[in-house]
């Protein structure tokens, strides 16, 4: 079952934005990074939450949305996020955060496929511009942006090919396509 969810887990980028993620759903994913490990059991990051289309408008075009679709200037309207989860380091607790927002992102994202939703880690981030339209505090530093909201696309794992492209890329369909290195090749048994 968790290697079910773990497949679902993918990187939406295109979303049913009409479909409300409320308040107390984000609370929900943020409990779950918040039971999640933490270097030293620091515990420095905070979460700034919005499923409020304003607040989402703001956030929005702070974000880069796939490097490897140069031609694709992200979702359009109606396909937008209906939620973002903004992963902040605060610099008064440590100056270092390690992987704990990656577990964090991660915990989020796969609590948020048992709920029906999808979501992407994004770390293209205007971090200038997103700190002015949310008012963040100097004190915390941008780490991460998850949007999330319910998937409008299909995406779709598949192997490396031949040539060993690892880009993903859209068919004429648009279906997602997320090529994977195969197993043997990752897993190192001996020198």
């Amino acid at each position: 079952m968790l290697r079910e969810t773990i497949v679902k887990n993918r990187s939406y980028r295109r979303f049913l934005e009409g479909h409300r993620v409320s308040p107390e759903e984000l609370r929900v994913l943020v409990d779950l990074a918040r039971l999640s490990a933490s270097g030293a059991n620091m515990q420095p990051l905070k979460f700034f939450v919005s499923s409020d289309p304003e607040m989402n408008a703001r956030i929005f075009p702070c974000l880069g949305w796939a490097a490897y679709l140069k031609d694709w200037p992200g979702p359009v309207e109606g396909e937008r996020p209906s939620a973002y989860i903004v992963i902040l380091g605060d610099t008064q607790i440590a100056t270092h955060y390690w992987c704990d927002h990656g577990i964090a992102a991660q915990s989020i994202l796969l609590g948020a496929v048992e709920k029906g939703l999808g979501g992407c880690m994004i770390a293209s981030i205007n971090r200038k511009a997103l700190v002015e339209a949310l008012h963040i505090p100097d004190r915390y530093e941008i780490l991460l942006v998850i949007a999330l909201g319910k998937p409008a696309e299909e995406v779709m794992i598949e192997a490396v090919g031949p040539d060993g492209d690892i880009r993903y890329w859209r068919d004429e369909q648009g279906v997602h396509h997320v090529p994977k290195r195969p197993l043997d090749e990752i897993v190192i048994e001996r020198f």
